[in-house]
């Protein structure tokens, strides 16, 4: 088992999953990319098998009011599909507020063209590392 093991967020979404990785120490996000669910399993289950994931950390769409949403019953069936397939991982989640519309906002102070924006996926991976950014911020 490594020494040092990652978080891993997930930002869920009917059609795309954007997922991010902290660094090793859990200091900071970093992109790994969009994929789907069959996706998500392949990327997930190598790091898993090699120890190299100590928890999943899942985007759980909350309104301004703290209260569920309609998404919030999808996220719950993914999160139960997640530990049945990997029981041994501890997953928790956060709140993922505006998580995307923070991401939209990330890109364009980034300098990150129109055109690169509306890439596909680009807006998933980032709400993924805004999520594990907070993340990782809550847990200092």
């Amino acid at each position: 088992m490594p020494l040092y093991q990652r978080i891993v967020a997930i930002d869920y979404g009917t059609k795309r999953i954007g997922v991010a990785k902290s660094d090793p120490l859990g200091m900071f996000a970093q992109p790994i990319g969009t994929v789907d669910r069959a996706g998500l399993s392949k990327l997930l289950s190598p790091m898993v098998e090699a120890g190299e994931v100590q928890l999943v950390v899942v985007g759980y769409p909350l309104n301004r009011h703290g209260e569920q949403t309609a998404m919030t019953e999808v996220i719950d069936r993914f999160i139960e599909s997640l530990r049945l397939e990997f029981p041994a991982l501890p997953i928790e989640t956060i709140n993922e507020h505006c998580s995307s519309k923070s991401a939209m906002q990330l890109l364009v102070a980034s300098g990150t063209s129109r055109k690169e924006r509306k890439t596909k996926g680009r807006l998933d991976t980032a709400a993924a590392c805004l999520l594990l950014s907070d993340y990782l911020e809550q847990q200092k």
